[in-house]
């Protein structure tokens, strides 16, 4: 039977067993023990979940500096247009409406050039033309008496925000003027009711048309001359970027296929860093859509003139992306459970990588004529060792049938042996035809990839290689043309002395 005792320090009881072991006895936790354990875990937990926010936000700021820099431009431009509020003098001139320069700079401010030109744009004459309209819209209902002018107004409202609502499905006004009609509605609207009520709406629209007008050139002068970010050389930066990556996406997938040594069995980083390029290509329709319509905004800045072929930039995006929907493709095969035979793929690894190498460099041969915008004189030379290459690739997929012969001599009169056989060997070399017909598709779509970049170096007019060489040597042909003048008249003098 259990009996009790009690420690000597009166704080610890230990309960002895029959079988003359103890067991020590723990008071349970109080209530207010339990609160503040509570409370301690919510804070380190909250402490960790900052720490972890400031990590990433500071990994942030230095994988891409300009973003801090776009944050001290905002707070820059916010700080100097609140001027019209903390200064009397500027205040008494344009009164409460100097709120709307508050707002115009938060909602018009963005992280390119082209993207605040568009909706600086967009804003002051979408602003303009509803103050206008809403002016005399009012004047009209005024005119017609008290009966008739809320009628006007309201069916004023109704018909031009629906006609404007409308116009936004339009594809021609969506990629121009889409902000531009949503800030009509909202100053049409805001001005027709509020007309109303206010007796002076001329002098109020008036106010907050100026007031717009001291927002947007303010966030104009701040993203123009302090670090500008241009959407233009964003675009063209990312698109000789993705056709870098999706080169390197071509590679790593055929050697990994290819990979007799699994050097990529026990690593999975390698492969991955490779393979991800092709999946950022097939992601970046929207981002390049949205640089391109940017960059028709900006001016002449750089390298790039004020028409340069933005659009063209898109085309060569498509022909990328049908380029990396292939190469997904490739990608699968090497993780289908159906693989063709080992000697099979000894076959033709020679030659298959011989076409993904041959790819691969004219994919960074296209991306370095863009990068540098320089027409590259190697380009043709590599196109035709591709085509070698496919040709040599077709050449050995005919070749297959001699090399699935059966490896022993079978009886003609046993017809089910050799059918059995055929199958066996047709499952075989299904998954070699598969990697093949998609080597030879890649090398299409790259040479429609070289296409789209010969029509933006037309349109561009870029530069060839064998131009800027002359230009480079020409001061040097000038300077030794100089001394052969000076030293043939230095003979000349010297023949006449004598």
């Amino acid at each position: 039977m259990a009996h009790q005792e009690k420690a000597t320090s009166g704080v610890e009881w230990r309960i002895t067993l029959e079988d003359g072991s103890s067991k020590s006895l723990v008071p349970d936790a109080g209530p207010v023990s339990r609160i503040w354990a509570g409370l301690g875990g919510l804070i380190a937990g909250l402490v960790l979940k900052v720490r972890e926010f400031l990590r990433r936000a500071w990994d942030i700021g230095v994988d891409d500096p300009r973003k801090v820099i776009h944050c001290l431009k905002v707070g820059m431009a916010l700080t100097a247009v609140s001027l019209f509020y903390f200064m009397r003098p500027l205040y008494n001139g344009l009164g409460g409406n100097a709120m709307w320069a508050i707002m115009t700079v938060v909602v018009v401010l963005e992280n390119t050039v082209g993207a605040t030109i568009y909706k600086c744009s967009n804003r002051v004459f979408a602003t303009t033309l509803a103050g206008f309209l809403a002016f005399g819209v009012h004047w009209v209902a005024s005119q017609s008496g008290q009966e008739f002018e809320p009628l006007i107004t309201g069916a004023s409202v109704f018909i031009l925000a629906s006609a404007t609502t409308f116009s936004r499905f339009i594809p021609s006004v969506k990629a121009l003027f889409d902000y531009g009609a949503l800030i009509f509605i909202l100053t049409f609207s805001l001005v027709t009711v509020s007309g109303y009520r206010v007796d002076k709406l001329f002098d109020m629209a008036c106010q907050r048309i100026s007031t717009i007008l001291i927002g947007t050139c303010l966030c104009l002068l701040v993203t123009l001359f302090i670090c500008p970010i241009w959407a233009g050389e964003e675009l063209h930066v990312l698109i000789s970027r993705n056709m870098d990556k999706l080169a390197n996406s071509l590679d790593g997938c055929v050697d990994e296929h290819f990979d007799y040594n699994d050097e990529h069995k026990d690593s999975d980083k390698q492969p991955d860093k490779k393979l991800l390029g092709y999946k950022c290509v097939l992601s970046s329709k929207a981002t390049e859509e949205s640089m391109a319509k940017f960059a028709r905004w900006e001016p002449a800045h750089g390298r790039f003139n004020f028409k340069h072929p933005w659009q063209q930039y898109l085309k060569i995006g498509a022909s990328m992306r049908s380029c990396a929907c292939c190469v997904a493709a490739l990608n699968s095969c090497i993780d289908s459970e159906n693989q063709a035979p080992e000697f099979i793929k000894k076959h033709l690894s020679n030659i298959c990588l011989k076409v993904s190498s041959s790819s691969s460099s004219v994919l960074k041969e296209v991306a370095k004529t863009i990068k540098t915008m320089k027409r590259s004189s190697s380009i043709e030379l590599l196109v035709e060792e591709m085509s070698s290459a496919v040709q040599d690739l077709q050449h050995e997929i005919k070749s297959l049938p001699k090399l699935l012969s059966p490896p022993e001599v079978l009886h003609p009169e046993s017809k089910e042996t050799d059918d059995t056989t055929s199958t066996i060997h047709l499952l075989d070399v299904i998954p070699v035809v598969t990697l093949a017909s998609l080597m030879i598709e890649i090398s299409s779509r790259v040479q429609a990839i070289v296409e789209t970049v010969e029509e933006l170096a037309e349109l561009a007019q870029f530069k060839g290689e064998v131009q800027e060489k002359e230009k480079q040597n020409q001061p040097n042909t000038n300077r030794i043309v100089a001394s052969q003048l000076n030293d043939d008249q230095q003979t000349v003098k010297a023949l006449e002395r004598v």
